[in-house]
């Protein structure tokens, strides 16, 4: 499996008193995650600002540009620097010059009169942008399913420890569990598993997507950014993340525990093993 890497302290120990039944009964030791604020900077200009968890923060700038749609392979990165101040942390990105030039034109299509930034019918547009449409392809089993999620949650190491984070996971027929990435945002973590992949020369369109997580419309935006064809998650969709995954063509599996789960579009992609041995 593509391992995580540590930038910083992912999370620390905490001696917090308990009380049961209205009386304190000790104090234990509890790990809890360590949240900082990551600045993505393109050219030395901000982008965003988010609070996640310091740990593989070159996978979570590269999957962030990927899933934004700011490049569309992480060989337009040009360069990439991991910069600690004193209040947080700057992911420096230096872009080839066709995504600097797409960059700007984006940037100012979306400022508003007042400097806010995501402001108007643009900025509306931008947060339910369709995405292009996964590729065809990418059936699974019901079983394959059952399997990479028993897979997963071993692997959940950071969540093991502090039961508060969320992780994304990536599973292939060939292969189980290529890459697992966790933080206090599920977004985070999506973007975390995307740089991964991408760094690893992995496509997201050979196996399926894991979600610890609810799934919003942004996780299936970022989801279908990077081409994956299927995407599994343990809670219950939205909506809107449902209709956006049909539009994109992509098989959405939710609600997915040890007994089960609900096929919320794209059914065609679950083979039975009957099915599946006729292949």
């Amino acid at each position: 499996m593509n391992a995580p890497r540590v930038t910083g302290p992912a999370h620390r120990r905490t001696l917090p008193a308990v009380w049961r039944h209205g009386m304190k009964v000790a104090s234990v030791a509890r790990e809890i995650p360590e949240e900082a604020p990551l600045a993505l900077t393109f050219h030395r200009e901000t982008y965003a600002v988010m609070m996640g968890t310091p740990a593989d923060l070159e996978d979570f700038a590269v999957g962030f540009a990927l899933t934004e749609g700011i490049v569309a392979d992480a060989g337009e990165i040009a360069a990439l620097e991991v910069l600690e101040h004193g209040q947080g942390i700057e992911l420096r990105m230096e872009l080839a010059a066709p995504r600097l030039a797409a960059l700007t034109r984006r940037r100012r299509r979306l400022a508003g009169p007042t400097g806010c930034g995501l402001c108007g019918l643009d900025s509306l547009a931008e947060a339910v942008r369709q995405p292009p449409a996964v590729p065809a392809g990418g059936d699974v089993t019901a079983d394959a399913i059952a399997s990479a999620l028993r897979a997963m949650e071993p692997l959940q190491r950071l969540n093991a420890m502090t039961h508060a984070v969320h992780a994304a996971a990536f599973w292939t027929a060939a292969r189980g569990i290529v890459a697992l990435r966790e933080d206090v945002g599920r977004h985070n973590a999506l973007d975390k598993l995307a740089g991964a992949l991408a760094r690893g020369g992995q496509r997201a369109a050979d196996g399926m997507v894991l979600l610890s997580s609810r799934v919003s419309i942004e996780m299936v935006q970022k989801a279908a950014m990077i081409g994956a064809p299927v995407l599994v998650a343990v809670s219950a969709p939205t909506a809107h993340a449902v209709r956006l995954a049909e539009a994109a063509g992509m098989t959405l599996v939710a609600v997915a525990r040890r007994d089960g789960f609900e096929v919320f579009c794209g059914a065609e992609r679950i083979m039975t093993e009957a099915r599946a041995h006729v292949a």
